[in-house]
């Protein structure tokens, strides 16, 4: 089975399907965001992905008054997630610069009302973080969407993945594996769930979503069967925020996407043949003919 997402299929046999994930790494910039859009379209990768809140609703409350230090001086956390929002204005222009570069965007909703905000938006699907998984109301909202929904797998067991499933319905769903460590030391990385949820879900396709530094560990998701890819990107590790640490600078998603689609080729169709490279040796090497 495949998923439809925009311009791209999602499944067995289709090019792996490359998010990178924006997040929160444009800092409230709308023209970090641009770029980083610029980034992905030119890496090749087939969507770029946001997060989207309603801060007031969204924000843990014990969270809402701890002080933070930012680089707009120091605010509560709750300033500060507001800070960082985009708005309609904002994602009526970077829908308009992803349309011109060419690959589709999305967003994580963190609640019922971020929901409607991207349908308003005309996202072409949604995502479910990691920390939604077990937030029922959310996740029957992006249900009644009637969008192409995205799961994360990250800090849940498989109890409460088999609950957001049973939600979300299985026809125009895609389960990403992840371990929601940031960074992610490659001991937590288990990527032999993997194919474990594609036992568990049959026809749903099953990809990945890192938070590892560099890209070994995201290669092999792919050889182990990953559909779809994803990851943070940042115009730069040092920069300030949480999740830039754990991202891709401009070269290395350039180096991951280049990099799945060679192992997209290599990886064949399970039937095997003799190729036409192969003659040569078999005529010279070969004593016992059949």
């Amino acid at each position: 089975m495949s998923v439809r997402i925009g311009h791209a299929a999602i499944g067995e046999y289709e090019p792996v399907y490359v998010i990178a994930e924006i997040g929160l790494n444009h800092n409230g910039d709308p023209e970090i965001a641009k770029q980083l859009i610029d980034v992905a379209a030119a890496s090749g990768a087939q969507a770029v992905k946001f997060q989207k809140r309603t801060p007031d609703i969204s924000t843990p409350e014990h969270m809402k008054l701890t002080l933070r230090e930012t680089p707009w001086g120091g605010m509560t956390y709750l300033e500060y997630r507001h800070r960082v929002e985009f708005g309609r204005d904002e994602y009526a222009e970077l829908a308009e610069h992803a349309a011109f570069r060419g690959i589709d965007w999305f967003a994580s909703p963190w609640d019922v009302p971020a929901v409607a905000d991207l349908e308003e938006y005309g996202v072409v699907a949604h995502k479910i973080a990691s920390a939604s998984v077990t937030d029922v109301e959310l996740l029957e909202a992006v249900r009644d969407t009637c969008k192409p929904v995205i799961l994360s797998t990250g800090m849940s067991t498989l109890d409460e993945i088999d609950r957001a499933v049973e939600i979300l319905g299985t026809d125009r769903l895609v389960i990403l594996h992840a371990t929601s460590s940031y960074p992610m030391p490659s001991e937590e990385a288990n990527l032999l769930m993997i194919p474990a949820l594609k036992r568990r879900f049959p026809g749903v396709p099953v990809g990945y979503s890192g938070h590892e530094r560099g890209l070994q560990i995201s290669l092999a998701a792919v050889a182990l069967g990953a559909v779809a890819v994803e990851r943070h990107i940042t115009l730069d590790r040092a920069m300030w925020g949480s999740d830039h640490a754990a991202s891709l600078e401009p070269q290395g998603l350039d180096h991951l996407v280049r990099d799945i689609r060679i192992i997209g080729e290599a990886l064949g169709d399970g039937v095997k043949r003799v190729y036409p490279g192969e003659e040569a040796a078999k005529a010279k090497l070969r004593r016992v003919l059949v």
